[in-house]
């Protein structure tokens, strides 16, 4: 089958001459014990696929890419009686064993084994199924969907009714779970709060959707671009600040009478966060979800946090519980509150993978979706 291999970091750009990924055939082995082959149908183009091609998120290569995606289960493993051929699945970037301290606390995201998995290139199983020229393709978090077909742990893939579009499925699994599940579940913001989202991509905008969808009383999109933050006051946001503005934080502190209840920070760069943490008002909480490279620090006065009783909280995948969030978030995207489709920046052929990282890179799309 086809997929998008990533043999080397840190190629120049532009990607579409130095490609990166290479669209080549590679080798799939069956499913194991617990484990689902599913054809992928649709993937979409997320900065965590392009934090691996650019180095900044070391990983284990050669990688065949891609997470944020939906498909058809083609293939059962042994020991897999809850799911059928032809039902639709959304795949999932942290599978959850169900049995360590994190997942027995009700935290699949903290997954242990889960984290171990897709730090080392392998399946929740410790295994690998692709191959090339006879030697081990690693896994992508466990989905590698940038391709044809993918085999992952059914631990990674949540059922889905068959009439949500493929291409707009795919979103929950990354976007929509981290964006929205950051507002809901980490920072629990309720009705009548104030919030601003730092950071206008795919996971930023459906934050700021999640925000609005909770009842925020007043939510700030907050980005370089002034085509972002058009897309973010069409989506519902009550006001606009551009980043590069040198009052930003002056102009975001008069609008809510001295900083926001939480501030997201989705833009994965030291910089944003602490314009978030700036933004802050006492007693408030600043969120990131963003994910700079491991060398990043961030330094903050000690004294506030206890003075001004202010936290700061990590978010990964949204503290989502998958199995439980995502038939949520589908259930508000059908009445309209989550018009996540608006992310939705076009539609790509595998073939034009790189180009697309290029435009991702350049801020031109929020959310690119290859269709296979």
């Amino acid at each position: 089958m086809r997929a998008a291999v990533l043999r080397q970091t840190g190629l120049p750009r532009p990607y579409g001459e130095s490609r990166p990924l290479e669209i080549i055939d590679v080798a799939l082995a069956p499913p194991g014990k617990d484990e689902v082959l599913i054809e992928i149908k649709a993937a979409g183009l997320c900065h965590s696929d392009l934090s691996v091609i650019n180095g900044d998120r070391p990983r284990p290569l050669p990688m065949a890419l891609g997470h944020e995606a939906a498909g058809i289960v083609a293939g059962l493993g042994e020991g897999v009686d809850d799911l059928a051929l032809g039902d639709h699945v959304i795949l999932v970037f942290m599978p959850s064993c169900g049995h360590c301290l994190p997942c027995a606390e009700g935290r699949p995201a903290l997954c242990e084994p889960g984290a171990t998995a897709n730090g080392a290139g392998t399946l929740l199983s410790g295994e690998r199924r692709l191959t090339l020229d006879g030697s081990y393709v690693n896994h992508h978090l466990g989905c590698s969907a940038f391709a044809d077909y993918a085999v992952v742990s059914r631990r990674s893939v949540v059922k889905i009714d068959r009439d949500l579009p493929f291409d707009q499925a795919a979103l929950f699994g990354c976007a929509v779970l981290t964006g929205v599940g950051a507002v809901v579940n980490t920072a629990q913001l309720k009705a009548g709060q104030t919030a601003a989202v730092i950071g206008l991509g795919g996971v930023g905008l459906a934050a700021l959707m999640g925000a609005l969808a909770a009842g925020a009383s007043r939510v700030i999109a907050v980005d370089l671009s002034a085509e972002k933050l058009a897309l973010a006051k069409a989506v519902g946001a009550t006001d606009s600040v551009n980043a590069a503005d040198p009052d930003a934080a002056e102009q975001i502190r008069a609008l809510t009478r001295g900083g926001v209840d939480f501030a997201f920070e989705m833009a994965g760069a030291a910089r944003a966060m602490e314009l978030a943490w700036t933004i802050t008002r006492r007693g408030g909480t600043t969120v990131t979800a963003g994910l700079p490279p491991p060398s990043a620090r961030l330094a903050l006065p000690l004294v506030s946090l206890v003075a001004e009783e202010r936290s700061v909280r990590g978010s990964y995948i949204g503290t989502c519980v998958p199995t439980r969030d995502i038939p949520r978030f589908i259930a508000l995207f059908r009445r309209g509150a989550l018009p996540i489709d608006r992310l939705m920046s076009g539609h790509l052929r595998l073939d034009d993978i790189n180009e697309g990282f290029d435009r991702l890179h350049d801020g031109q799309a929020i959310r690119q979706v290859i269709l296979l």
